[in-house]
């Protein structure tokens, strides 16, 4: 796999600095059933990384000691996975914290996880979905043969539990990732064509769509370099940059967490290796700081946090503002 980080590692993006840490974004471990092209994280089935339940307890030690924290973010891989993962959501959210798991959808009919669903609709877990497209050739294509039946059955499934649906409560949104190097279409309109598509053919229904970025490292950033398209991509970024979505990236309030505990500014930066402050040889660990004490810290910036601010913009909650534009295909 290439490495990207010495091609995005000068930059002239804009300096930042953190605000208070609102959000705690954890990664549970790299171990996946599944291996998207459009990966950040590497993820996938052969990954052995996770999150031991001592690191556990330390993330709810920093917890009780940091009540300005108010989102608990559950990730991977397919944090699922990881065998503490239910302990941790119980926990967060007997603490009155709102705990959001990032779902592959697909995980839900994996051997061992068939109570899945009906244990996150009990503790009134957010989900946010990964469904690259509405059509199943492109999802297949992006994440492997049969992902597109898998995750329509994982929908509908959670939908019978009220995910979704007015007034339930259980809030179920929804991921689309381009599917090469190019911006996400405007996320309203595409949100439209989704709610469109879904409901007519499968009657799913859902909260929001969050149109994401590809981040040019790890998997995609590697696949770029092997096609010569590196470049292009980072000039892309660069030149659709729009200085009014600095204010909003979630790196000022969210603290990226990995699965042995280390801090970052944001997952991106987990995944190439860039540590929380400015020594890259002293990794600050979750049992060091509390949230308060990370306050005014500086944001380690590179290349790749064009893809934060490009066009609409883009963060785990998709799109930070607004680009009109014709009603588009999942497909562009």
């Amino acid at each position: 796999m290439h490495a990207t980080l010495p091609l995005l590692d000068s930059t002239t993006f804009p300096a930042l600095t953190r605000r208070s840490v609102e959000t705690i974004q954890v990664n549970l471990g790299y171990r996946c059933n599944q291996s998207c092209l459009h990966c950040h994280v590497n993820a996938g089935p052969q990954r052995k990384e996770e999150m031991t339940s001592e690191t556990i307890d330390a993330l709810l030690d920093f917890i009780a000691a940091s009540p300005e924290v108010k989102v608990l973010d559950l990730t991977g891989g397919a944090p699922e996975l990881n065998p503490h993962f239910r302990r941790l959501v119980v926990a967060g959210r007997e603490r009155g914290l709102r705990v959001i798991d990032r779902c592959n959808l697909t995980i839900l009919k994996e051997v061992g996880q068939e109570g899945l669903a009906g244990f996150l609709a009990t503790h009134r877990v957010e989900l946010v979905a990964s469904l690259p497209c509405y059509l199943e050739e492109n999802v297949d294509r992006q994440r492997g043969k049969g992902s597109f039946e898998g995750s329509i059955r994982g929908l509908q499934r959670l939908n019978a539990l009220g995910y979704g649906r007015p007034d339930s409560g259980l809030v179920l949104n929804l991921v689309f990732n381009p599917q090469g190097p190019v911006l996400p279409p405007p996320q309203e309109p595409l949100a439209a064509a989704y709610r469109e598509h879904l409901g007519q053919r499968f009657g799913i229904v859902f909260n929001q769509l969050f149109t994401l970025t590809n981040m040019p490292i790890q998997r995609f950033g590697s696949m770029l370099v092997s096609k010569g398209q590196f470049n292009s991509y980072m000039r892309l970024l660069r030149n659709s940059h729009r200085s009014e979505n600095v204010e909003h990236v979630m790196c000022r309030n969210l603290l990226s967490v990995d699965w042995q505990g280390y801090l970052y500014d944001c997952d991106f930066n987990q995944q190439l290796g860039l540590p929380l402050g400015q020594s890259r040889r002293h990794r600050l660990h979750i049992t060091e700081v509390n949230a308060l004490t990370l306050q005014r810290y500086p944001i380690r910036v590179a290349e790749h946090c064009y893809g934060c601010t490009a066009g609409q913009g883009s963060s785990c909650g998709g799109a930070l503002g607004d680009e009109m534009a014709p009603a588009p295909s999942c497909g562009a």
